[in-house]
């Protein structure tokens, strides 16, 4: 469930921003950098959880069972954030041009 609302938030909340971003696409490597940038961060931090919610599903009676999924679980929370950080950045800016 924490998965779910952590894939739908950005969307529910930029939906607007990354429209935008995404209508204005040039093959640039400035705009890829700084439109871009956010989203991948996120994305990134979400495809951490995986080897978390993978070893979870593991049989913990196994014999080389190991719990050692507390840096994925850490790189995702600090790349998801910082992402979630440069997306409100991202949106009060495209929020400020579009209002001038």
């Amino acid at each position: 469930m924490a998965f779910a609302s952590a894939v739908a938030l950005p969307i529910v909340l930029w939906h607007r921003v990354i429209a935008d971003i995404a209508g204005q696409f040039q093959f640039d490597l400035s705009y890829l950098v700084t439109g871009w940038t956010p989203w991948v961060l996120m994305a990134v931090g979400l495809c951490c959880f995986i080897p978390v919610w993978i070893a979870d599903l593991r049989d913990r009676d196994r014999r080389f069972y190991t719990s050692g999924s507390g840096a994925w679980f850490g790189w995702g929370v600090t790349l998801y954030l910082l992402g979630f950080g440069l997306a409100t950045q991202v949106a009060q800016i495209a929020g400020g041009l579009s209002a001038a």
